[in-house]
């Protein structure tokens, strides 16, 4: 409201003025979050979930090649055991097949287990690297079936064993006298197991 009054002692004119607006301005800011930032923040989730999914199956995928080298690493040093005890390597196909699984764990020195006089359990295997095949890769490690592991005994006496001679990876004359490996289901070239 304004008023103004002349110089000179008379009354003036009075003009009032309304300086209220028809369009109402927010109060003060309230506690909770408006669309907008709920939406940066959710944006801000996804991107980082985004990014980070890869890694985390790149980890997984480290982790299952890991175990499955560990358990080939377990057939190793289960059939040196076997030749510390008897002297030979024990029989098999080239694979660790339900003949293998059951000579190198079963405390039974009958029928296929009748190489294992003593019955001696030369080997514990979890029950997901067990199926009717016999000793396999577990779960999730190939898109297709579980495989079975590779095996390779030096019984010449020659100081190496060949595992291009059985599978398809590329390794030749590898120094040891007990190869036990997988085929890299990312590369079928490549081994994984108790030798590169």
């Amino acid at each position: 409201m304004f008023l103004f009054w002349w110089k000179g002692g008379r009354a003036g004119v009075v003009i009032v003025m309304n300086l209220t607006s028809f369009r109402k301005f927010p109060k003060a800011k309230s506690d909770s979050f408006t669309l907008v930032e709920l939406l940066v923040v959710i944006s801000i989730i996804g991107l980082l979930a985004g990014l980070g999914l890869p890694a985390i199956n790149g980890a997984i995928q480290a982790g299952k090649r890991a175990e499955v080298a560990a358990m080939a690493e377990s057939i190793k040093t289960a059939v040196n055991a076997f030749y510390a005890e008897y002297s030979q390597y024990p029989s098999n196909s080239g694979k660790t097949d339900l003949n293998f699984l059951n000579l190198m764990t079963t405390t039974n020195s009958t029928g296929t287990s009748a190489q294992n006089t003593r019955g001696i359990a030369f080997l514990e295997v979890p029950p997901k690297f067990t199926n009717e095949s016999g000793i396999v890769t577990p779960k999730g490690f190939t898109n297709t079936t579980n495989n079975t592991f590779y095996i390779l005994m030096d019984t010449g006496g020659l100081g190496f064993v060949n595992p291009k001679s059985v599978s398809s990876v590329t390794n030749t004359n590898v120094p040891s006298s007990v190869a036990v490996w997988v085929v890299d289901p990312k590369d079928t070239k490549k081994a994984i197991g108790t030798f590169k």
